[in-house]
């Protein structure tokens, strides 16, 4: 696949079942040289990402700032572009499209199709010690009136052992379930083990790209 190919992207298939929203996670675009620094990295994938984000219609692309934390936003289309201190966001706002951007940790895609209400949220070993996605599930409940029982959750594929010393993921799911959500997806794939799909910040030791996870609600 050269760089004039379509944009590779995984969907998942549990999500996509919920009738309720749009998704993906943009994998590695093949040929493009991003052995740099993250900023760098991003400006060139930017293109790509956008390119696909186009096919979903004209929504404003939110993003958190991602900083290994547990705070998550409430957000909609008048927020800014970039909320600053947190590692997730939600939202019931069909304008616009969350987005979280990972190389190794997890993005966790939140769904509750009966109130019509969504979440992405980034946790990678320091996340998950702090529980974000139950800060996250909390706050789905607190705003939106969400029920955790009607969540569908989704983990993106992640690091995991024997390419990372700790199997965060397997943790995530343990604190989804310590919060009443029943409905949880996680297909296994680990983003150490194949330099042509996934960019890994542990195995090209920082200077890669990034993945881009995004989910909007369906107008």
């Amino acid at each position: 696949m050269g760089l004039n190919d379509a944009v590779p992207v995984q969907l998942f298939p549990a999500l996509s079942e919920t009738g309720v929203v749009e998704h993906g996670f943009i994998l590695r675009i093949p040929g493009l040289d991003v052995q740099t620094d993250r900023e760098s990295a991003l400006q060139r994938l930017e293109h790509y990402h956008h390119e696909e984000l186009a096919k979903i219609g004209r929504r404003s692309l939110k993003l958190a700032k991602q900083i290994h934390g547990n705070g998550v936003a409430t957000i909609d289309a008048g927020s800014a572009a970039k909320t600053e201190e947190v590692d997730g966001l939600i939202t019931a706002d069909p304008k616009v499209v969350l987005g979280i951007y990972v190389a190794d940790c997890c993005a966790i895609f939140l769904v509750d199709p009966i109130r019509r209400v969504i979440g992405l949220v980034h946790s990678g070993k320091k996340g998950t010690e702090q529980n974000i996605i139950g800060v996250a599930v909390r706050k789905l409940r607190i705003d939106f009136q969400s029920e955790p029982k009607d969540l569908v959750a989704v983990l993106s594929p992640c690091i995991r052992p024997p390419y990372y010393e700790v199997d965060f993921a397997q943790s995530i799911k343990a604190q989804l379930r310590a919060e009443s959500v029943n409905e949880i997806h996680d297909n296994g794939e680990n983003t150490g083990s194949d330099p042509t799909r996934f960019y890994s910040y542990r195995m090209e030791k920082g200077r890669t790209g990034r993945m881009l996870a995004y989910l909007a609600l369906r107008r």
